[in-house]
């Protein structure tokens, strides 16, 4: 015990003054993992697991494209990211823990730097005969996440993890009530607003029965702190007079939600209302002086959602449609953060996830302040051999204004066992005006043809080929197409199961348009190469890779931020023990 409490003092990225139980978490970590090695023979009924992330990425300036004047490309020229989870389980008590690392990281603003280090995560869990205790760092959700989700994503370094404590008891069988308070995560301090809320989720069905429900409601309130409370009073000073508004220290979000199976039939709906609150509309129009001027202002409205699913899923075909209408509701921890930071809750995305480099430049960010979206999607599969997906969504403001189409069909033929081609095509109508705050910009409208074909020589060994051609629609008023213009994209892939993968990739500006780079007058056909080398050994991965990427809307989760361009080499490493 002695060497543990040494081990734990002299631990050096501790923040007790935030995370005071800290201490505890690592000492029975420390406590277990000295224990197991005293006596291998005797083990203590312990389950020790964890797991490792890490990203190297080397910057090499190239101003032609964009990659420069950041403090990456200018001086650093380097950066990384790392994250260690471990989890331990035993006398009746789940614990977890993680450290995390960022040094000249530039997942947080893709233009800054940032550099800290600390305890990015911990918790203690503990069942008591029906009760649940949770305390620690909360990742949980009410229904489908309108009203609240507390969710991480790595990627876009997003952690929206709830501190505090959680606790739920078993009503019955079948039904649950949940409550919870805490403050969110602020990268390794804590935002000051308290959030809190309640659920209850139930099951009613029968054994032998077709049908199911799974009914039900939460609440959430946000209670904004007196420091942001001032700053914000200390904007609407600022406004003019028509713009003020009595800003609200708590605002509520309700949801009702259910789940209706039926046989092959499943639908889900959940409505939400949140009560006036305040949130920043980026596109609010301002008169000053007699002119018109839209950018960032505080508005106070109350906001609601209406979400349904409905699918339908069968040996040879399956079908989902939904719906989704949104109007003011954006619920932050407090209104002055922007973008994807502060966000308390989660609105489901409603366009098609794709995969490939060229079908998935342009994605479909969700609209907080108000949109109407549709999407249905579509899975035949004749026979084993041969499989169709087709895809539609359609999104617009309220107000009906085009944010994002999309009509997408693939097909996929197996041919012995040798051979499987896959090939498409996608339609594409997207506002960048809206999703990339890129004022007087054209409808980006787009037809991208797609194949990708795979031999095996081997049940170990395989050879990929993609090959993809995104077609603009030309601005009249330039004569150019919108954005970058039209690009083409190949790709070349070899595994050698279990061990190696390698692939080679370019990125084409076969047709520059109006925001494609400028040398000597002229604009650029420029190339974007790509080169990866992966290795597994059991559960470790390794990756190399050398990028050069044009700037871009990345998304992951259906959460979407404006990428810039990166030259460079990319270092991965991941591992599970």
């Amino acid at each position: 015990m002695t060497v543990q409490i040494v081990m734990f003092l002299t631990f050096p990225m501790i923040r007790l003054s935030t995370y005071f139980p800290i201490g505890l978490c690592l000492l029975l970590f420390l406590q277990a993992l000295v224990l197991q090695a005293q006596d291998a023979e005797k083990p203590s009924g312990g389950q020790l697991n964890g797991s490792l992330q890490a990203n190297a990425n080397f910057f090499i300036r190239d101003s032609l494209i964009g990659a420069a004047n950041i403090p990456q490309y200018d001086r650093q020229k380097y950066g990384a990211d790392l994250w260690l989870n471990l989890n331990y389980s035993n006398w009746g008590f789940d614990f977890g823990f993680r450290f995390d690392v960022f040094n000249n990281s530039n997942l947080l603003n893709p233009t800054d730097s940032y550099t800290d280090q600390g305890i990015g995560m911990w918790f203690v869990k503990k069942q008591v005969d029906k009760l649940g205790i949770h305390a620690g760092f909360i990742y949980d959700q009410i229904g489908s996440g309108i009203i609240f989700r507390a969710f991480e994503e790595r990627p876009l370094l997003i952690d929206n993890a709830l501190v505090g404590l959680k606790v739920d008891y078993a009503l019955g069988p079948n039904w649950k009530v949940k409550a919870f308070t805490g403050r969110q995560k602020q990268q390794f301090t804590l935002y000051r607003s308290i959030i809190k809320g309640l659920s209850v989720d139930g099951f009613v069905g029968k054994e032998n029965s077709n049908w199911s429900i799974a009914p039900g409601f939460g609440i959430v309130n946000r209670t904004i702190d007196d420091q942001s409370m001032n700053n914000l009073v200390a904007s609407l000073n600022t406004y003019q007079e028509q713009y003020v508004f009595v800003p609200k220290y708590n605002a509520y979000a309700f949801s009702a939600y259910n789940t209706l199976t039926n046989g092959n039939w499943t639908w889900y709906l959940e409505g939400a209302y949140k009560t006036a609150d305040t949130q920043n509309d980026p596109f609010a129009v301002t008169e000053i002086n007699g002119e018109e001027i839209i950018g960032d202002r505080f508005i106070s409205k109350p906001g609601s959602v209406l979400y349904s699913n409905l699918s339908y899923a069968a040996n040879k075909f399956g079908l989902s449609v939904e719906g989704k209408r949104t109007q003011n509701f954006s619920f932050r921890t407090r209104p002055q953060e922007q973008i994807n930071r502060g966000t308390i809750n989660f609105l489901p995305p409603m366009a098609r996830s794709n995969t490939y480099r060229l079908t998935s430049r342009y994605n479909a960010a969700t609209q907080e302040l108000g949109e109407w979206a549709f999407q249905a999607d579509a899975k035949i599969a004749p026979s084993k051999k041969l499989s169709f997906n087709l895809n539609f969504s359609n999104i617009t403001k309220l107000d009906q204004t085009l944010l994002y189409r999309e009509i997408y069909a693939e097909m996929q033929l197996k041919i012995q066992k040798k051979w499987i081609i896959l090939g498409g095509v996608q339609r594409q109508e997207y506002n960048q005006e809206v999703y990339e705050f890129k004022p007087n910009v054209p409808l980006v409208q787009t037809i991208t043809p797609f194949v990708d074909v795979l031999y095996k020589f081997s049940p170990r060994k395989a050879l990929r080929f993609e090959a993809q051609y995104m077609n603009m629609v030309n601005d009249k008023a330039v004569n150019l197409g919108a954005d970058y213009g039209s690009w083409a994209f190949a790709l070349l892939e070899m595994t050698m199961a279990p061990n190696w993968t390698f692939t080679l990739s370019d990125m084409y500006n076969a047709a520059p348009g109006r925001e494609s780079p400028i040398e000597k007058g002229e604009r650029k056909a420029l190339h974007y190469p790509r080169v990866d080398v992966f290795y597994t050994v059991n559960a470790n991965r390794f990756s190399l890779s050398y990028v050069k990427q044009v700037e871009g809307v990345v998304c992951t989760g259906g959460i979407c931020r404006l990428e810039p361009a990166f030259s460079g080499f990319k270092m991965t490493l991941s591992s599970t023990f």
